[in-house]
Formats: structure tokens, sequence, C-alpha cells
């Protein structure tokens, strides 16, 4: 009867294989199955009632093997026999054996199936588990072997592991692709003292690097505002600017390399139907010499720690840079200037711009400047900073809008704060560009710009160019420009 009360009860039997308790980032374990449940409880009666008749032929034979023991101890398999104390069990069995004998004379029946549900299916390779080691996690069962790493397609076995969109990695294969690597120096970003990854991130390139790297001397260009990686290469002006050499490849050097430029931005506002009668000389100048004359000029807004662009109303004499400056080693080794004598012919004497910027930052600046320079000869009246600075970054956002559309080749519309203008000035400057159609870089260079003008925090230069160019968006710009000149402020 011992196998029988097996078959009734369950089986008790352990896995040799042991277990593998861990735990993991989402709380799961490694573990063996439990023990199983009542399988055979499902066959039909013919077949129970044929394993009792087996069992009483080895009760017989055990009773007369241990006549003399009441009991039997555990068995090197762990299994338990049935005590045989009392014989009244016999009775039992002849009663038993009489119901087996009744059921064998009605006709045979087929073999019942083994049901499923006590099989487990890998998630890994659709295949039974069976009754091996297996992994219990993600809501789902899996073969050890068959519990793989997204990155490196290895098993995981470690105790740990990462999740990142429901797929498991190593937790070094997931530090590898998910872990932000500093830019600047190409390790981990460090976590801080609360153990967080701290990392800081351009607004527009959106290149990470380590909080260190802003105090600790790490060059940024002067340009697009990027830090330098460790092993970058850039050129060293001679103002100290540092210049990373994809803006290089576009810098404009010298007075006679902007004339082009200059001229491009005039063809611009005569598309916009606001022509300059009078000539304005544009110059080149180094940063000191930029500096000095802000210094001289009473009249003017000026916000930027370094100013880029000047409006100049008095007469005064400007370094100018007459010739492309020569390059060694990375690095400015000669500057060819000249004084330039700027006599007062109109409201206006000159449009000073820094050297050694992009095309399309001189440019920028250059149609800014310019705009000064148009509401001075126009008569405009004196005008608080925000709404003439507001105003002339509206042109000088125009313009890079112009720029980009005609770069692209595209005849799609423009933004909206360019609106129909834009277009019309866009074909007449395109014409004359200067490299044709841009590389994709100079193409993300204005597009930063255009980020710069629109995400300035300054009350002036930011508020004024937001109020602005709402106005343009809703009243058109010769609507705007005809409401500042008889109120001195923006139309709400």
């Amino acid at each position: 009867m011992d196998w029988l009360m097996k078959i009734l009860k369950g089986s008790s039997h352990k896995m040799s294989e042991g277990q593998y308790h861990g735990k993991y980032e989402d709380n799961t374990i490694w573990e063996e199955p439990p023990a199983f449940a009542d399988e055979w409880s499902d066959f039909d009666r013919e077949e129970i009632d044929l394993a009792i008749a087996w069992s009483l032929v080895e009760e017989d034979t055990s009773l007369a093997e241990n006549d003399n023991k009441g009991k039997k101890e555990e068995d090197e398999k762990g299994k338990k026999v049935i005590d045989t104390e009392s014989l009244s069990h016999l009775e039992e069995d002849e009663l038993l054996a009489k119901a087996i004998q009744e059921s064998l004379e009605s006709p045979p029946r087929p073999y019942p199936k083994y049901p499923n549900s006590g099989y487990r299916i890998c998630a890994g390779c659709k295949g039974d588990i069976g009754h091996g080691r297996y992994l219990s996690c993600m809501e789902a069962n899996w073969h050890p072997e068959c519990f793989r790493c997204h990155a490196c397609n290895q098993p995981i076995s470690d105790y740990e592991f990462s999740l990142s969109d429901h797929r498991p990695y190593h937790k070094s294969c997931y530090k590898e692709q998910h872990h932000p690597k500093c830019d600047v120096c190409k390790n981990f970003i460090p976590t801080n003292a609360d153990g967080l990854i701290e990392y800081r991130a351009h607004p527009f390139w959106h290149q990470k690097y380590c909080p260190s790297h802003e105090h600790d001397g790490t060059p940024r260009c002067c340009s697009c505002e990027r830090m330098e990686p460790v092993d970058a290469r850039y050129l060293i002006l001679d103002d100290g600017r540092k210049l990373c050499l994809e803006c290089l490849d576009s810098t404009i050097m010298d007075t006679h390399e902007c004339q082009p430029l200059y001229f491009e931005i005039q063809r611009f506002y005569e598309g916009l139907n606001m022509k300059l009668e009078q000539q304005v000389p544009m110059l080149l100048v180094e940063r000191q010499a930029l500096n000095e004359a802000m210094e001289g000029e009473k009249i003017g807004h000026h916000h930027l720690p370094e100013t880029r662009g000047l409006c100049l109303s008095e007469e005064q004499t400007v370094s100018i840079i007459s010739q492309r400056p020569k390059i060694g080693g990375y690095r400015i080794v000669d500057m060819f200037t000249e004084p330039r004598r700027l006599v007062r012919r109109c409201e206006v004497t000159a449009i000073l711009v820094l050297y050694g910027l992009p095309r399309l930052l001189t440019g920028s600046i250059l149609a800014h400047e310019m705009m000064h320079a148009w509401l001075r000869l126009k008569g405009y009246p004196y005008l608080s900073p925000e709404v003439e600075e507001g105003i002339c970054q509206v042109l000088a956002h125009m313009w890079l809008d112009s720029e980009i559309l005609a770069g692209s080749g595209s005849n799609a519309a423009s933004t909206p704060s360019s609106s129909s203008s834009t277009s019309s000035a866009a074909s007449s400057s395109s014409s004359s560009s200067k490299k044709g159609k841009r590389s994709q870089f100079e193409k993300e260079l204005g597009k930063f710009f255009k980020h710069q003008i629109e995400s300035d925090p300054s009350t002036a230069y930011g508020d004024g160019f937001r109020e602005g160019d709402k106005a343009v968006i809703k009243y058109d710009l010769k609507t705007t420009l005809d409401h500042i000149q008889l109120t001195g402020s923006f139309p709400c």
C-alpha cells in the first residue's frame, strides 16, 4: 500500500539541483519549482483500482519479510512506508481486491492523457521547462540559459540584473548602454553625494558633461558654445577666444571677405521694402577696437558680456582688419590692421562687427545692426531698449530664417515669425549666397543662432524680441513698424 499512498498524497521529493536565491532589481528570485500538486488525482477509477491490486501484492511480500518489525524507517530516497502493525488492513484489502475483480470484467478504456497544467513553458525558447531548475521573473518562467541580456545576448547568471523597456540587461551592459558618458572626458559621469547621476547638458546641442568641466578650464567654442572634447583641436584667436574647427570652416576673418555678405543683407532689406538710401560703411574689427568704439558711442544699448556688433553715430577713428590673419599651429600668429577715420555724413557713421565668427552669426549681427541704422535714418524717435533691441532681433531672426530656407534648397513656407516677408526676402538673397547649399552642420548652426535669440533671458533683447515677434506675426512687419514710429511701442 505504500505505493498507493504516494499516489494519493503527492510527491514530497525535492530537487537535488538545489536552489538559487538572489535579489534582483525587480525583486525576482531564482528558485526551484514547488512540490507537485495531486497530478494523479485525475486518473480514472479503474486505473486506481488496478494500482490497488498491485499494492496488495507488495503488502503481502512486505508482511512476510518484516514480521518482527513494527515500523520501517525512511528509505534512502526519502519515501515513507506504511505501518503494518495491524493485520486488519488485510480485510480492507480483500474488499478492495473484490472491487478490482469486478472492474476488470468491464471493457478496457484508453489510457488517459496527462494534464498540461503542471508544466511550465520557457518564455525564451517556448519549450517545456520540465522538472529542472528554472528562473521566475518578469512575470514569466525561463530556462536559466534562456534568460539572456538584451545587449550582449549572453545568459544572465548574476544575482542582480537591470531592466530597461521591459528588457533584461547585465548590470555592466546596462551601464555601458544607458549610463551617460561625458562628451568631454569620455568617462562615465560620476554620481554625486546623494548617489544620483548629475550632469550638465547644453539646451540646444544636448551635449552632456561632468559638472566639474565648467570650472576646470575646459575650452568652449565662442561661436556654437559647445564644450570641446579633451582630444579636440580648435583655433585660438588673438583675443583668447576659442573657435572649434567646424565653426572655423565658415568663419569670416577680414573686412574685404565680409563685403559680399553685407551686400546680401542689404538686398534682404530691399526685399522687405526697407532699403537704406545712404551707404553705411561696414568694418570687421578686433574685440579691443570694438570695445573702444562702444565707449566713445553716446547712444545705443548693450547688454552682452561681449559686444559683437555696433552701429556708430559718432565720428571716430577705428582700427579695422584689412587682411585675413595668418594661422599657425591652431593659433593666430599675425593680424593685419589699419586705422580708418569715420566721418559723419548722416545719422550713422559705420557698422562694426567682431571678426572671427561663422558666416551665419556674422550675418545675423549685421542684420541686427543694420536695423539700428534703418531706424535712425528713417527718423524714428528715441525708443526704449525693449522696443529698439527687440525689433532689431526680429530682423536678425528673420534673416536667419531666410538663410536656412535658401540654404536647404527648399521652397517650403518659412516659420510664422518670418511670415511672407521672409519668403520674399529669401528669394532675393539666395542667389548671392556665398556657399550655396549649406552643410548639415551649418544648417544646425543657423538653428542654434535662432535658438539663442528666442531663448535670450534679458529684458531688452529677449523679452523685447518675443514681444516684437508676436506683433509681427499678428499684424505684419510694416504695420508693426508704423505703430512703433507713432507710439514708440509694439502694437498689442
